[in-house]
């Protein structure tokens, strides 16, 4: 279930999103296994972020680009001539996406559909993922997991999004990447809520978590019954770089949507999963329940079956969510005592390649 890395060494990488906390992990995973990586984002939207703490530009070629600027994004591409384009690009928050509804559906359907443009133009281009999100589907509140043919859908301008990305991506793969021998393959992938290391963004339960932790405050928790699918910001990347694989070799039998997730048992209320991470910092960690009067609707319970990424592409997670949650506040331990946090970062990503399935 591992990732062949000889496969990934030279290859050329064009990665959207790489500034973020999610593609910053990716960068460097990518950086480690010997690809050459052209990554393309907005600068960093906070400060401190992963990608200046861990010295991310040091081993590619960083560009700041709006993906919503088509020509700057065809041109950077073909600038590139990747062999494999990763779409991690987004506007990720669901609350922000309330204040700006026009700038989240610009950003992630008009920016999937600038990207997909350029690619289809590019002949280099074999191997397409373009990533959404868990929230992509019409969410029922249902118990059990929702499977990659469920409909698409969203509450909120955020979830509607994702759900158009994916309506996007499947009319680009019918339209212009499927038949005998077109010239790439493209398939989209799905995950929960992921967390690690590095993450600082606005209204995100783990930065919000150890924000104050580090600063010696009580956590506001505005939503604690909550029921989240936690998983590690490692375990869906490594499925990424699976099914870019998989579409490189046999692209014609993964050119789908795929769903990346935890395990049932790693789905566990917000409130939970601080009392873990105040017992893993130790000293005065707390939190304490403080409503938000001005709250928008934000689903309270969503899971992925995982059945199939199991079955046909061997990926399982990983980590179990005791272990999650342990190498989530070490790492912010080990910033807060000023490690090397590029090497810390590297280090856990050797660390999840040695692992075995949970």
């Amino acid at each position: 279930m591992n990732i062949n890395r000889s496969f990934w060494k030279d290859k050329r990488i064009f990665l959207t999103g790489h500034t973020g906390f999610k593609g910053t992990w990716l960068s460097l995973w990518l950086q480690s296994l010997g690809a050459h990586v052209t990554g393309c984002a907005l600068p960093p939207a906070s400060s401190p972020n992963l990608f200046d703490i861990a010295r991310v530009a040091d081993g590619m070629d960083s560009k700041f680009i709006d993906i919503r600027e088509a020509d700057s994004l065809r041109h950077a591409m073909i600038a590139a001539q990747p062999d494999i384009v990763l779409h991690l690009a987004a506007q990720a928050l669901v609350r922000y996406s309330y204040e700006a509804p026009v700038e989240t559906f610009d950003t992630n359907v008009m920016g999937t559909v600038h990207l997909l443009e350029a690619a289809r133009q590019i002949p280099s281009v074999r191997s397409i993922v373009v990533i959404s999100s868990d929230k992509c589907y019409e969410n029922r509140e249902q118990e059990h997991g929702y499977i990659e043919t469920d409909a698409m859908g969203g509450h909120d301008p955020y979830s509607s999004s994702k759900g158009c990305t994916e309506l996007v991506a499947a009319a680009y793969r019918n339209s212009f990447f499927s038949g005998e021998n077109p010239a790439a393959r493209l398939a989209s992938a799905r995950a929960g809520n992921v967390i690690g290391g590095g993450d600082w963004a606005a209204d995100r339960i783990v930065p919000d978590t150890m924000n104050a932790f580090m600063k010696g405050r009580a956590v506001h928790l505005r939503n604690p019954d909550a029921v989240r699918p936690w998983q590690h910001v490692l375990e869906p990347r490594h499925g990424y770089l699976m099914l870019a694989e998989c579409l490189w070799h046999d692209g014609a039998n993964f050119a789908e949507g795929w769903n990346f997730g935890p395990y049932d048992d790693s789905a566990q209320p917000v409130g939970q999963i601080v009392d873990r991470m105040g017992k893993i910092w130790g000293g005065d960690a707390s939190s304490e329940f403080k409503p938000n009067p001005n709250a928008v609707h934000e689903a309270t319970l969503l899971r992925l079956n995982i059945e199939k990424a199991e079955t046909r592409l061997d990926w399982h997670p990983k980590l179990s969510l005791e272990k999650t949650l342990d190498w989530t506040v070490e790492w912010y331990r080990a910033f807060s005592q000023g490690k090397d946090m590029r090497s810390y970062t590297l280090d856990q990503i050797k660390q999840y390649e040695n692992l075995k399935s949970k």
